[in-house]
């Protein structure tokens, strides 16, 4: 019906053109009450039904012209037909396709209209007498067929908004799903930056070294050995472990191990004095309960601990010494990393290369998700300096 909408309306105008001749051969008014049979319609009336039931055609796409047509032969067969013929049905249908297909003043406008001249017609000029049925009946369809036009209407909006609404919905839930895909993306790279860093930086240094005095000091280079097969044995683990949750179908499960944080930062630190970095820390997040930070910034100021301790081993000159300081300042944390940059260091903590480099990128964006601030920058004399402040 809705791919061929125009045969649609021309088998309805056939059934209701053999609805109007059925009923043309009914009289209400037999001499023992209703009859079917005893007349028959007159030409004129046969007419009017043919033209009625051919205009219902193009109900759909001029309604209010065919509703106007139907209208007007349904007034000529009042006035003149003697029997009457039912030519307003062609006109009640008419009239219920304008109230499904328009707006709801029009509807009473336009509705109102039709009612009030087809009875007035047919009261006043039509050979029946004005309280005959036939003429009540006439307004009764009428009023019922724009109050069917106007529920359907009502009925398709309100089907139609539900179905805007849930498309609507669909739609925000897939932004929303790609937008959770992309922050968990840059999470886990964020993680497995750091992690790589951290580790190959110190595997680097501690192969260097062996490298260097395993002729002369073979102990010296047993024992940064032993210090890369540590930290490489510390980065398989994590990367299994970030490896092994994203392997998982289902729902992750949650990690055996807690996330690192300042509680380990002693043994953070300790990798870095291994490699050659002497590092001071001072912690101090207040007393008691004030001490413990959200699991959320504990992390973030572990990583950017970790990140920038790496920087300053990579990128630091030779005796270089780095400064830890992770305070509580009202209801911020503020996390400094600072280095005296040794001798012959590099001017930057990232590659030149601009496409490579992302830990100061990590950072910020780490400090950003928690609604903080990162700088990071030279100091004045030499050395560098990050400057974190994550809101507590």
């Amino acid at each position: 019906m809705r791919a061929h909408p125009l045969a649609t309306d021309a088998l309805l105008a056939a059934g209701v053109f053999t609805a109007m001749v059925i009923g043309s051969f009914a009289d209400p008014h037999g001499p023992h009450g209703p009859a079917f049979g005893t007349r028959a319609p007159q030409p004129l009336s046969l007419a009017l039904m043919v033209l009625a039931a051919a205009a219902l055609v193009l109900r759909r796409r001029h309604p209010l012209a065919v509703l106007a047509v139907t209208s007007a032969l349904t007034l000529t067969e009042l006035i003149t037909g003697a029997p009457r013929a039912p030519v307003a049905m062609g006109a009640v249908v008419a009239l219920y396709t304008l109230a499904a297909r328009t707006d709801r003043p029009t509807t009473w406008r336009v509705g109102l209209l039709t009612m009030a001249g087809l009875t007035g017609v047919a009261m006043l000029a039509g050979p029946l007498p004005w309280y005959a049925q036939e003429n009540l009946g006439l307004f009764a369809w009428t009023g019922m067929a724009a109050a069917a036009g106007d529920a359907v209407r009502s009925r398709r909006a309100f089907i139609d908004a539900i179905r805007e609404r849930a498309e609507r919905a669909e739609r925000t839930r897939e932004e929303e799903a790609r937008r959770r895909v992309a922050e968990e993306r840059l999470r886990i790279a964020r993680d497995l930056h750091d992690v790589v860093a951290h580790h190959i930086a110190l595997v680097n240094v501690q192969a260097g070294v062996a490298a260097h005095v395993m002729d002369k000091r073979p102990d010296q280079a047993k024992e940064a050995l032993a210090h890369v097969r540590d930290a490489s044995r510390s980065a398989l683990n994590e990367l299994r472990a970030t490896v092994g949750l994203l392997r998982q179908s289902g729902d992750p499960e949650a990690p055996t191990e807690p996330a690192p944080g300042l509680a380990v930062l002693d043994a953070l630190v300790d990798t870095f004095r291994h490699a050659g970095l002497p590092v001071d820390v001072i912690v101090q997040l207040g007393p008691g309960r004030d001490a413990a930070l959200p699991a959320a910034v504990d992390l973030a100021a572990y990583r950017v601990i970790q990140e920038a301790l790496t920087n300053v081993r990579k990128h630091a000159g030779p005796g270089a010494r780095a400064e830890v300081s992770v305070v509580r300042v009202g209801s911020s944390a503020e996390v400094t990393v600072l280095d005296d940059g040794g001798s012959g260091a590099d001017s930057s903590p990232e590659p030149a290369d601009p496409g490579g480099g992302h830990g100061l990128l990590g950072m910020r964006e780490r400090a950003g998700a928690l609604g903080g601030s990162c700088f990071a920058g030279p100091r004045y004399g030499g050395g560098y300096r990050v400057h974190v402040i994550l809101p507590v």
